[in-house]
Protein backbone atom coordinates (compact mmCIF):
# COMPACT_ATOMS: atom_id res chain seq x y z
CA UNK A 1 0.00 0.00 0.00
CA UNK A 2 1.63 3.88 -0.82
CA UNK A 3 1.66 6.24 1.23
CA UNK A 4 -0.12 9.25 1.03
CA UNK A 5 0.70 13.19 1.96
CA UNK A 6 -1.51 14.38 4.69
CA UNK A 7 -2.16 17.92 5.87
CA UNK A 8 -1.61 18.00 9.40
CA UNK A 9 -0.10 21.53 9.38
CA UNK A 10 -2.57 24.17 9.82
CA UNK A 11 -2.21 24.35 13.30
CA UNK A 12 1.67 24.98 13.48
CA UNK A 13 0.99 29.00 13.06
CA UNK A 14 -0.73 28.33 16.59
CA UNK A 15 -4.55 29.89 16.38
CA UNK A 16 -5.51 31.53 19.13
CA UNK A 17 -6.91 29.59 22.13
CA UNK A 18 -10.24 32.03 22.44
CA UNK A 19 -10.56 31.35 17.93
CA UNK A 20 -10.61 27.58 18.73
CA UNK A 21 -13.36 27.56 21.10
CA UNK A 22 -10.82 26.89 24.26
CA UNK A 23 -11.12 28.74 27.37
CA UNK A 24 -7.99 31.47 27.30
CA UNK A 25 -7.72 31.62 31.41
CA UNK A 26 -6.87 28.30 31.40
CA UNK A 27 -4.31 28.14 29.21
CA UNK A 28 -2.72 31.22 30.44
CA UNK A 29 -2.59 29.18 33.26
CA UNK A 30 -1.52 25.92 32.33
CA UNK A 31 1.37 28.41 30.49
CA UNK A 32 1.64 30.44 33.78
CA UNK A 33 2.43 26.88 35.69
CA UNK A 34 5.00 25.97 33.09
CA UNK A 35 6.82 29.27 34.12
CA UNK A 36 7.22 28.67 37.32
CA UNK A 37 10.50 26.44 37.01
CA UNK A 38 11.60 28.87 34.95
CA UNK A 39 11.36 32.20 36.83
CA UNK A 40 13.10 30.00 40.20
CA UNK A 41 16.17 29.66 37.73
CA UNK A 42 15.11 25.80 38.43
CA UNK A 43 15.11 24.82 34.36
CA UNK A 44 16.71 26.39 31.61
CA UNK A 45 14.14 26.02 29.28
CA UNK A 46 11.26 24.14 28.59
CA UNK A 47 8.41 24.29 25.60
CA UNK A 48 4.82 23.29 25.54
CA UNK A 49 2.45 23.22 23.02
CA UNK A 50 -1.34 22.13 23.59
CA UNK A 51 -3.63 21.14 20.27
CA UNK A 52 -7.40 20.00 19.37
CA UNK A 53 -8.94 18.59 16.43
CA UNK A 54 -6.04 19.07 14.26
CA UNK A 55 -5.05 22.61 15.31
CA UNK A 56 -2.79 23.68 17.34
CA UNK A 57 -3.82 26.12 19.93
CA UNK A 58 -1.28 26.94 22.57
CA UNK A 59 2.85 26.79 22.09
CA UNK A 60 4.90 28.17 24.23
CA UNK A 61 9.02 28.15 24.72
CA UNK A 62 10.20 29.33 27.54
CA UNK A 63 13.77 30.25 29.34
CA UNK A 64 16.75 30.41 27.24
CA UNK A 65 15.50 28.61 24.07
CA UNK A 66 14.05 30.04 20.83
CA UNK A 67 10.71 29.54 19.78
CA UNK A 68 11.43 26.85 17.54
CA UNK A 69 14.09 25.04 19.05
CA UNK A 70 13.84 21.15 18.90
CA UNK A 71 14.25 19.13 22.39
CA UNK A 72 15.14 15.29 23.13
CA UNK A 73 11.84 13.66 23.55
CA UNK A 74 13.48 10.22 25.62
CA UNK A 75 10.64 7.21 25.83
CA UNK A 76 7.83 9.72 24.00
CA UNK A 77 9.89 8.78 20.97
CA UNK A 78 7.95 5.13 21.42
CA UNK A 79 4.83 7.17 20.43
CA UNK A 80 7.04 7.16 17.15
CA UNK A 81 8.00 3.61 17.02
CA UNK A 82 4.39 2.57 18.11
CA UNK A 83 2.87 4.46 14.83
CA UNK A 84 5.68 2.68 12.75
CA UNK A 85 5.16 -0.74 13.64
CA UNK A 86 1.18 0.22 13.90
CA UNK A 87 1.72 0.49 10.09
CA UNK A 88 3.55 -3.29 9.07
CA UNK A 89 1.11 -4.70 11.30
CA UNK A 90 -2.09 -3.28 9.29
CA UNK A 91 -0.35 -3.80 6.18
CA UNK A 92 0.18 -7.53 6.91
CA UNK A 93 4.24 -7.66 7.08
CA UNK A 94 4.24 -8.66 10.01
CA UNK A 95 1.43 -9.48 13.04
CA UNK A 96 0.97 -9.09 16.65
CA UNK A 97 1.48 -12.68 17.20
CA UNK A 98 4.91 -13.14 15.06
CA UNK A 99 7.81 -14.82 16.92
CA UNK A 100 10.75 -12.67 16.70
CA UNK A 101 12.87 -15.49 15.45
CA UNK A 102 10.64 -15.86 12.97
CA UNK A 103 11.75 -12.74 11.49
CA UNK A 104 15.04 -12.05 13.72
CA UNK A 105 16.59 -15.55 13.48
CA UNK A 106 20.04 -14.08 15.47
CA UNK A 107 17.68 -13.73 18.42
CA UNK A 108 16.29 -17.25 19.07
CA UNK A 109 18.72 -17.81 21.69
CA UNK A 110 18.72 -18.20 25.67
CA UNK A 111 14.92 -19.43 25.53
CA UNK A 112 14.00 -15.78 23.78
CA UNK A 113 12.66 -18.26 20.62
CA UNK A 114 8.95 -17.84 22.17
CA UNK A 115 8.81 -14.05 22.52
CA UNK A 116 6.45 -12.20 20.09
CA UNK A 117 5.68 -8.49 19.01
CA UNK A 118 3.22 -7.97 21.04
CA UNK A 119 5.46 -8.82 23.80
CA UNK A 120 7.95 -6.81 22.94
CA UNK A 121 5.42 -3.83 22.87
CA UNK A 122 3.88 -4.32 25.85
CA UNK A 123 7.09 -4.71 27.96
CA UNK A 124 6.37 -8.51 28.56
CA UNK A 125 8.58 -9.85 26.68
CA UNK A 126 11.28 -10.78 29.58
CA UNK A 127 14.26 -9.13 28.95
CA UNK A 128 13.98 -5.62 30.56
CA UNK A 129 17.77 -5.45 31.90
CA UNK A 130 19.60 -6.37 28.86
CA UNK A 131 22.92 -4.96 28.61
CA UNK A 132 23.09 -3.11 25.66
CA UNK A 133 26.39 -0.85 25.27
CA UNK A 134 25.98 2.64 23.38
CA UNK A 135 29.19 2.32 21.57
CA UNK A 136 27.31 -1.06 19.87
CA UNK A 137 24.41 1.18 18.27
CA UNK A 138 25.24 2.31 15.34
CA UNK A 139 26.72 -1.33 14.18
CA UNK A 140 24.10 -3.47 13.27
CA UNK A 141 26.68 -6.69 13.08
CA UNK A 142 27.71 -5.87 17.01
CA UNK A 143 23.77 -5.29 17.69
CA UNK A 144 22.36 -8.90 16.53
CA UNK A 145 25.52 -10.39 18.66
CA UNK A 146 24.20 -8.60 21.20
CA UNK A 147 20.79 -9.82 20.86
CA UNK A 148 21.68 -14.01 20.49
CA UNK A 149 23.64 -12.75 23.74
CA UNK A 150 20.91 -11.98 25.72
CA UNK A 151 19.12 -14.20 28.28
CA UNK A 152 15.61 -13.75 29.59
CA UNK A 153 15.30 -12.76 33.40
CA UNK A 154 11.74 -14.32 33.77
CA UNK A 155 8.99 -15.88 31.08
CA UNK A 156 8.14 -13.82 28.59
CA UNK A 157 4.62 -12.53 28.78
CA UNK A 158 4.22 -13.72 33.00
CA UNK A 159 4.71 -10.14 34.19
CA UNK A 160 5.38 -6.25 33.02
CA UNK A 161 8.80 -4.59 33.48
CA UNK A 162 9.59 -1.66 31.33
CA UNK A 163 12.14 -2.27 28.78
CA UNK A 164 13.74 1.05 28.17
CA UNK A 165 15.81 0.92 25.15
CA UNK A 166 16.76 -2.90 24.36
CA UNK A 167 13.21 -4.19 22.85
CA UNK A 168 12.53 -1.22 20.99
CA UNK A 169 16.02 -1.95 19.22
CA UNK A 170 14.61 -5.61 18.10
CA UNK A 171 11.24 -3.64 17.03
CA UNK A 172 13.66 -1.53 14.83
CA UNK A 173 15.35 -4.51 13.33
CA UNK A 174 11.78 -6.24 12.52
CA UNK A 175 10.68 -3.10 10.92
CA UNK A 176 14.04 -2.83 8.89
CA UNK A 177 13.44 -6.85 7.72
CA UNK A 178 9.55 -6.54 6.87
CA UNK A 179 9.63 -3.38 4.77
CA UNK A 180 13.18 -3.75 3.84
CA UNK A 181 13.81 0.27 5.12
CA UNK A 182 15.97 1.90 7.44
CA UNK A 183 13.74 2.22 10.54
CA UNK A 184 14.44 6.11 10.81
CA UNK A 185 13.53 6.39 7.26
CA UNK A 186 10.30 4.59 7.82
CA UNK A 187 9.85 6.79 9.90
CA UNK A 188 10.25 9.95 8.18
CA UNK A 189 8.98 8.76 4.82
CA UNK A 190 5.39 6.75 6.04
CA UNK A 191 4.41 9.15 9.02
CA UNK A 192 6.44 12.47 9.64
CA UNK A 193 7.07 13.40 6.16
CA UNK A 194 3.24 12.87 4.87
CA UNK A 195 2.18 14.76 8.09
CA UNK A 196 4.14 17.87 7.29
CA UNK A 197 6.30 17.38 10.46
CA UNK A 198 9.65 17.86 9.17
CA UNK A 199 11.37 18.94 12.91
CA UNK A 200 10.02 15.93 14.45
CA UNK A 201 13.11 13.44 13.63
CA UNK A 202 14.77 10.07 14.59
CA UNK A 203 18.87 9.74 13.37
CA UNK A 204 19.63 13.70 12.80
CA UNK A 205 22.60 14.11 10.91
CA UNK A 206 25.64 16.21 12.69
CA UNK A 207 24.52 19.41 10.16
CA UNK A 208 21.15 19.92 11.35
CA UNK A 209 21.58 19.61 15.05
CA UNK A 210 22.15 22.84 15.91
CA UNK A 211 18.47 23.72 17.04
CA UNK A 212 18.71 20.79 19.50
CA UNK A 213 18.62 21.99 23.26
CA UNK A 214 21.69 20.58 25.13
CA UNK A 215 20.75 18.93 28.01
CA UNK A 216 21.74 20.31 31.78
CA UNK A 217 21.19 18.45 34.98
CA UNK A 218 19.52 20.71 37.59
CA UNK A 219 18.97 20.61 41.30
CA UNK A 220 19.39 18.47 44.11
CA UNK A 221 18.22 15.02 44.94
CA UNK A 222 15.70 14.65 47.48
CA UNK A 223 16.70 14.50 50.93
CA UNK A 224 15.83 10.83 53.10
CA UNK A 225 12.72 13.01 54.98
CA UNK A 226 11.57 13.66 51.61
CA UNK A 227 11.91 10.41 49.80
CA UNK A 228 9.78 9.04 52.91
CA UNK A 229 7.55 11.55 52.85
CA UNK A 230 6.19 11.03 49.23
CA UNK A 231 6.68 7.06 49.26
CA UNK A 232 5.86 6.07 52.61
CA UNK A 233 9.35 3.68 52.23
CA UNK A 234 11.78 4.83 54.90
CA UNK A 235 15.80 4.52 53.94
CA UNK A 236 15.09 4.32 50.08
CA UNK A 237 17.96 5.57 48.37
CA UNK A 238 17.04 7.12 44.86
CA UNK A 239 21.06 8.91 44.30
CA UNK A 240 22.73 5.95 43.05
CA UNK A 241 19.45 5.00 40.44
CA UNK A 242 19.38 8.93 39.45
CA UNK A 243 23.18 9.36 39.21
CA UNK A 244 23.03 6.26 36.67
CA UNK A 245 20.16 8.09 34.83
CA UNK A 246 21.71 11.44 34.75
CA UNK A 247 24.70 10.00 33.23
CA UNK A 248 23.21 8.07 29.94
CA UNK A 249 20.56 10.34 29.72
CA UNK A 250 23.54 13.56 29.06
CA UNK A 251 25.24 11.37 26.82
CA UNK A 252 22.17 12.66 24.42
CA UNK A 253 23.91 15.74 24.12
CA UNK A 254 26.47 13.89 22.37
CA UNK A 255 26.57 14.33 18.21
CA UNK A 256 27.01 10.24 17.52
CA UNK A 257 23.91 9.77 19.84
CA UNK A 258 21.76 12.25 18.39
CA UNK A 259 22.65 10.85 14.63
CA UNK A 260 22.23 7.17 15.78
CA UNK A 261 18.40 7.61 16.68
CA UNK A 262 17.52 5.10 19.61
CA UNK A 263 14.04 3.75 18.51
CA UNK A 264 13.14 3.71 22.41
CA UNK A 265 14.35 7.17 23.56
CA UNK A 266 16.22 9.51 20.94
CA UNK A 267 13.56 11.69 18.36
CA UNK A 268 14.08 15.06 18.97
CA UNK A 269 11.36 17.49 18.22
CA UNK A 270 9.02 20.65 19.19
CA UNK A 271 6.61 20.30 21.10
CA UNK A 272 3.90 21.35 18.50
CA UNK A 273 5.27 18.59 16.50
CA UNK A 274 4.88 15.93 18.52
CA UNK A 275 1.01 17.32 19.86
CA UNK A 276 0.11 17.52 16.31
CA UNK A 277 1.39 14.00 15.53
CA UNK A 278 -1.02 12.47 18.28
CA UNK A 279 -3.90 14.37 16.82
CA UNK A 280 -3.13 12.44 13.84
CA UNK A 281 -2.83 9.38 15.91
CA UNK A 282 -6.65 10.13 17.32
CA UNK A 283 -7.69 11.47 13.48
CA UNK A 284 -6.35 8.92 11.78
CA UNK A 285 -6.45 10.53 8.50
CA UNK A 286 -7.06 9.29 5.23
CA UNK A 287 -6.99 6.04 6.99
CA UNK A 288 -3.58 6.28 7.78
CA UNK A 289 -3.40 3.20 10.06
CA UNK A 290 -5.63 0.04 9.96
CA UNK A 291 -8.79 0.86 12.39
CA UNK A 292 -8.48 -2.53 14.29
CA UNK A 293 -4.45 -1.97 14.63
CA UNK A 294 -4.97 1.55 16.00
CA UNK A 295 -7.49 0.54 18.62
CA UNK A 296 -5.11 -2.04 19.62
CA UNK A 297 -2.30 0.59 19.74
CA UNK A 298 -5.03 3.67 21.73
CA UNK A 299 -7.82 2.00 23.54
CA UNK A 300 -7.50 -1.80 24.38
CA UNK A 301 -5.55 -2.64 27.18
CA UNK A 302 -3.29 -5.80 26.62
CA UNK A 303 -1.27 -5.91 29.68
CA UNK A 304 -2.56 -5.29 33.11
CA UNK A 305 0.12 -6.93 35.18
CA UNK A 306 1.66 -4.38 37.91
CA UNK A 307 4.12 -2.42 37.41
CA UNK A 308 6.78 -2.80 39.80
CA UNK A 309 7.96 0.77 39.87
CA UNK A 310 4.62 2.18 40.79
CA UNK A 311 2.85 -0.52 42.08
CA UNK A 312 -0.76 -0.42 39.94
CA UNK A 313 -1.50 -1.87 36.80
CA UNK A 314 0.67 -1.53 34.19
CA UNK A 315 -2.33 -0.40 31.33
CA UNK A 316 -0.08 -0.90 28.35
CA UNK A 317 -1.63 -0.67 24.21
CA UNK A 318 0.00 -1.94 21.69
CA UNK A 319 3.03 -0.04 22.19
CA UNK A 320 1.43 2.66 24.76
CA UNK A 321 -0.23 3.16 28.22
CA UNK A 322 -3.53 4.29 28.84
CA UNK A 323 -4.97 6.83 31.69
CA UNK A 324 -7.61 4.08 32.99
CA UNK A 325 -10.92 4.84 34.84
CA UNK A 326 -8.75 2.85 38.06
CA UNK A 327 -7.74 6.13 40.09
CA UNK A 328 -4.52 5.48 39.04
CA UNK A 329 -4.21 8.09 36.10
CA UNK A 330 -1.33 10.12 38.00
CA UNK A 331 0.90 7.74 38.83
CA UNK A 332 0.94 6.87 35.49
CA UNK A 333 2.31 10.25 34.05
CA UNK A 334 -1.78 11.72 32.91
CA UNK A 335 -2.64 13.55 36.00
CA UNK A 336 -6.14 13.51 37.27
CA UNK A 337 -8.24 15.44 34.66
CA UNK A 338 -7.99 13.71 31.25
CA UNK A 339 -10.49 10.64 30.40
CA UNK A 340 -9.96 7.23 30.98
CA UNK A 341 -9.72 7.17 27.53
CA UNK A 342 -6.36 9.01 27.19
CA UNK A 343 -3.23 7.80 25.79
CA UNK A 344 0.33 8.39 25.54
CA UNK A 345 3.83 7.58 26.81
CA UNK A 346 6.23 9.73 28.98
CA UNK A 347 9.69 10.51 28.90
CA UNK A 348 12.67 10.71 31.23
CA UNK A 349 13.41 14.08 32.40
CA UNK A 350 9.94 14.67 32.81
CA UNK A 351 8.97 15.34 29.25
CA UNK A 352 5.38 14.59 28.82
CA UNK A 353 2.45 13.82 25.62
CA UNK A 354 -0.42 12.38 25.87
CA UNK A 355 -3.93 12.84 23.84
CA UNK A 356 -7.44 12.29 25.05
CA UNK A 357 -10.33 11.63 22.58
CA UNK A 358 -13.09 13.00 25.22
CA UNK A 359 -11.86 16.63 24.63
CA UNK A 360 -9.63 15.92 21.45
CA UNK A 361 -6.67 17.62 23.11
CA UNK A 362 -3.21 16.42 23.00
CA UNK A 363 -0.60 18.11 24.84
CA UNK A 364 2.80 18.43 24.98
CA UNK A 365 5.57 19.24 27.79
CA UNK A 366 9.67 19.29 26.99
CA UNK A 367 12.52 20.54 29.03
CA UNK A 368 15.92 20.23 28.99
CA UNK A 369 16.83 20.95 32.38
CA UNK A 370 17.18 16.69 34.11
CA UNK A 371 15.39 17.68 37.48
CA UNK A 372 17.61 15.10 40.33
CA UNK A 373 15.00 15.28 42.23
CA UNK A 374 12.52 12.32 40.53
CA UNK A 375 9.71 13.40 43.26
CA UNK A 376 9.51 17.38 42.74
CA UNK A 377 9.78 15.92 38.47
CA UNK A 378 6.81 14.09 39.04
CA UNK A 379 4.74 16.48 40.21
CA UNK A 380 5.74 19.21 38.29
CA UNK A 381 4.20 16.41 35.22
CA UNK A 382 1.09 16.06 37.01
CA UNK A 383 0.57 19.45 37.98
CA UNK A 384 0.76 20.38 34.14
CA UNK A 385 -1.20 17.75 32.90
CA UNK A 386 -4.09 18.30 35.28
CA UNK A 387 -4.29 21.45 34.13
CA UNK A 388 -4.18 20.33 30.24
CA UNK A 389 -6.70 18.48 31.54
CA UNK A 390 -9.00 20.93 32.77
CA UNK A 391 -9.02 22.86 29.31
CA UNK A 392 -12.05 21.28 28.26
CA UNK A 393 -13.84 22.82 24.94
CA UNK A 394 -17.35 22.72 25.83
CA UNK A 395 -19.39 21.66 28.46
CA UNK A 396 -20.31 17.87 28.12
CA UNK A 397 -17.07 16.67 26.16
CA UNK A 398 -16.09 14.34 28.57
Amino acid sequence: MGHRHIDCTTGLLAAEASEAGVPASLVDELIERAHREIRSGLLPSCQLALAHNGRLVAYRTLGAAQPDDSFVVFSCTKILMAGALWLAIGEGLVSRDTRVAQVVPEFATNGKEVVTVEQLLTHTAGFPSAPFSPDDWEDRARRLERFSSWRLNWEPGSRFEYHSAAAHWVLAEILERVTGTDYRRFIHERLTEPLGLSRLRLGVPEESQSDIQGLVAVGEPPTSEQIESATGIAGLDLTELGNVAEEHLLEFNGVARRRVGVPGGGAVGTAAELAMFLQAVMANPGRMWDPGVLAAGTREVLCTFTDPMVGVPANRTLGLLLAGDDGFSALRGFGRTVSAAAFGHMGAGGQVAWADPASGLSFVYLTNGLDRDPIRMGRRGSSLSNRAGAVTLEAGTR
